[in-house]
């Protein structure tokens, strides 16, 4: 009985209070816009947003599928490329060398800027757009797995080494698991970024997603069904950061249990 009552206070803690929040600040939204005339083109109210997003469930839902594959090819590529890189880095000072100030220089180029010049490299498709939510998740991604794979204690590897372990063995048994919570650390942070990049790319080019999506309603106005559009967005980054969350917990339980310590 205490272990049922101690879970459903962890539930209220983690799950209720944020949701009476929430609740909380709508309805300080919807009085304020009320009580103070706000125009609708500069902040519309909450129950307006709501019905506008119902009107155009099919239109968002289209937007919505294109942004988030937009976001999932460019996540799955920087998780593609990121581990053998990260490999290689940890591996050889020589390369790591050679190329931590080439990934400095690519993180240092402000993507909005980038993404007109993949236009005109790549052409008016959806390869400009999934390059650009690549670099943005693919750096810090990078980073994370690197400094987990050089985080390993000392012991770990001359115990690794005493048992005439190869550099693959080393890598894959002792290594790779050490780093697991720092990869999912940042795989946790690049899926949220890649949804911010797929919206950069799409405010440039794109006929389709939800960052076009807002560029039209604004242009015309619309300010509810922009609004709608963030917060599908919102949403979308919640949802994809939770699933690595789910998918870490899963494969790796120790290491989900560490992090729920850690934060918890």
């Amino acid at each position: 009985m205490p272990a049922e009552r101690r879970g459903s206070g962890v539930l209220a803690q983690s799950v209720g209070l944020p949701l009476a929040v929430l609740l909380g600040l709508l309805v300080l939204w919807e009085i304020c816009v009320h009580l103070f005339s706000i125009p609708v083109y500069l902040l519309p109210a909450p129950s307006l947003i709501l019905m506008d997003s119902i009107g155009n469930l099919g239109t968002l839902g289209l937007h919505t599928l294109a942004t988030l594959k937009t976001v999932l090819l460019g996540f799955f590529f920087s998780v593609a490329v990121s581990l053998p890189l990260a490999v290689v880095l940890t591996s050889s000072q020589s390369a790591a060398n050679a190329i931590y100030p080439i990934l400095v220089l690519t993180q240092s180029i402000p993507k909005i800027a980038l993404a007109p010049i993949l236009v005109i490299l790549l052409g008016t498709n959806e390869l400009p757009r999934i390059v650009v939510t690549f670099l943005v998740a693919f750096f810090p991604l990078v980073i994370a797995i690197a400094t987990g794979l050089m985080a390993v204690p000392g012991d770990l590897l001359e115990l690794g080494r005493s048992y005439r372990g190869s550099w693959l063995q080393m890598m894959w048994r002792i290594r790779l698991p050490y780093a697991v919570p720092m990869i999912f650390s940042g795989l946790k942070v690049a899926v949220t970024l890649a949804v911010v990049g797929a919206v950069v790319a799409e405010f440039v080019n794109a006929d389709a997603g939800l960052g076009y999506f807002i560029i039209t309603s604004t242009a015309f106005f619309e300010t509810p069904l922009a609004f709608s559009a963030l917060i599908l967005l919102s949403l979308m980054g919640i949802l994809l950061f939770q699933l690595v969350v789910l998918i870490e917990r899963l494969l790796f339980p120790w290491s989900a249990a560490n992090a729920d310590k850690t934060f918890g």
